[in-house]
């Protein structure tokens, strides 16, 4: 067995085990199982059964990564995207009034789309066209966007008049305040094991808080309350009806485009583009450098079939009935448990197919038990900072890379954090580039110095940067 698998994965090649690889895989999938409990919920606020988006999304889910496993050989695994189920169900449908068939078959057409872009490798092009200094800060930007993820999972960051706040532990302390605690603990357990070098520290982080939060329950400290989003913390082991897949499973194709006015349709086929394709970028860009997965020129050479499996998962997550299909930042909890090939992704896509059987049993893991993953795995990406040159002589550079990583957590998006990178890296180095050139012409002595020093901006560059900002004043 050892022999046939480290054929496939080349896990000699990657300096790997299987045993690292699998305890990978299964750090990635805890890490990704709450959007088992969440998509349904968001969906199902569009109209479509729960129960059938759960098991769309677990098929969704194994296709993509296994897609990924088998032909990229890279630790990425992929399933229904936030940000995307939640502008479909509350946008696309809420407030445009198309029916969830018809944002469907949107998606299904956006995926079209990628496979296309993927075949003649325009997502491969803006991969590699996006400097090394961004593509570092899309790391860093990453790091503190799932550390913030994992701060309001825990409820320990909450909305306030200061937009947000620490949480109360005494308000409410037998749900929100106790689950809050218990992420700091674990927080803490976590990091402790790590700095100890614990193989599967983060791994353990999640059982371990998830086990002492059902002893809470257990004695009465934890107290479920289903009315406010605090159920119980012991799984269940309930099967699933299989036969509620019918309910969306090809429902894309059957729709009605009566009402649906051309360019609002369009519209949101290029909202979606948009946002995945970046979105998938940026999380291939900032894991794989965090993990030294890039050449010396800042390429993923497993990009091309990366993306295809990213694109196919998309068109084939729409038939199955759930939103976009991409590729999970919470990868990076995998990475750094040391996944390094694509076992670590086939071994999260089997247990997304399995959760389809014992769905209810993985869906009790409470948020709280897996934000201490997130919060470590976002130090260990924002670790990355330390290879940004934040000197006078690089501030073309580093002011980008800046405004990149702010951008994420506070705009809560990976892909306007690139977007702001992208224009303010364009801004600043053309206009040093044009006054370098301003100075050559005239003469003047620093003048060709200045213009051996500029920074060459990619073409590509300058078409994301235009693009972006279309999107801005369109989108």
């Amino acid at each position: 067995m050892y022999n046939f698998l480290n054929k496939v994965f080349k896990l000699s090649e990657k300096r790997t085990t299987v045993k690292t690889e699998l305890l990978a895989g299964l750090t990635t999938f805890m890490t990704m199982a709450y959007i088992l409990a969440v998509n349904p919920s968001i969906l199902s606020a569009a109209g479509m059964d729960p129960t059938a988006v759960l098991l769309a999304t677990c098929l969704a889910s194994f296709v993509g990564t296994a897609l990924m496993a088998l032909t990229a050989n890279l630790p990425f695994a992929l399933s229904a995207g936030m940000g995307l189920n939640a502008y479909l169900a509350y946008t696309v449908v809420g407030t445009l009034g198309y029916s969830w068939q018809v944002a469907l078959f949107a998606v299904f057409v956006e995926g079209i789309i990628f496979i296309l872009l993927s075949l003649v490798k325009v997502r491969e092009a803006i991969f590699n066209a996006i400097p090394l200094e961004l593509k570092t800060s899309v790391s860093v930007g990453i790091g503190l966007f799932i550390a913030f993820i994992g701060l309001q999972n825990a409820k320990l960051s909450v909305d306030a008049s200061t937009l947000v706040t620490i949480v109360s532990f005494t308000d409410n302390f037998k749900t929100v305040g106790i689950g809050a605690l218990l992420a700091i603990l674990g927080t803490l357990a976590t990091a402790i094991m790590y700095v100890k070098g614990i193989k599967g520290s983060i791994l353990f982080g999640i059982f371990g808080t998830w086990i002492v939060g059902m002893l809470c329950q257990l004695v009465g400290i934890y107290v479920p309350d289903p009315a406010a989003g605090f159920y119980s913390l012991y799984p269940t082991f309930a099967l699933t009806d299989f036969s509620k897949l019918g309910e969306t499973f090809g429902q894309c194709f059957n729709i009605d485009f009566e009402g649906v006015g051309l360019f609002n349709f369009i519209v949101v086929i290029f909202s979606f583009l948009f946002v995945d394709l970046f979105d998938t970028l940026g999380t291939l860009i900032g894991v794989a450098s965090k993990s030294d997965m890039l050449d010396k020129e800042g390429r993923l050479p497993e990009i091309k079939p990366a993306l295809l499996s990213d694109a196919v998962a998309t068109s084939a997550g729409a038939v199955f009935g759930t939103s976009t299909t991409t590729t999970f930042v919470e990868s990076a909890s995998g990475v750094m448990a040391g996944g390094r090939t694509g076992l670590t992704a086939m071994t999260t896509a089997i247990l997304f197919l399995v959760s389809m059987l014992f769905a209810p049993i993985f869906t009790a893991i409470p948020s709280f038990a897996t934000a201490p993953a997130l919060i470590i795995v976002g130090f260990l990406m924002f670790s990355n900072i330390a290879n940004l040159k934040l000197t006078t002589e690089n501030y073309k550079t580093a002011i980008p890379a800046y405004l990149c990583i702010i951008a994420m957590p506070l705009f809560y998006s990976i892909a306007e954090g690139i977007s702001i990178g992208v224009i303010s890296y364009v801004a600043i180095n053309l206009y040093d580039n044009i006054r370098a050139a301003i100075k050559s012409r005239k003469g003047e002595a620093e003048g060709d110095a200045a213009v051996a020093n500029v920074a060459k901006i990619s073409p590509v560059m300058y078409v994301l940067a235009v693009l972006f900002i279309l999107k801005y004043i369109f989108l």
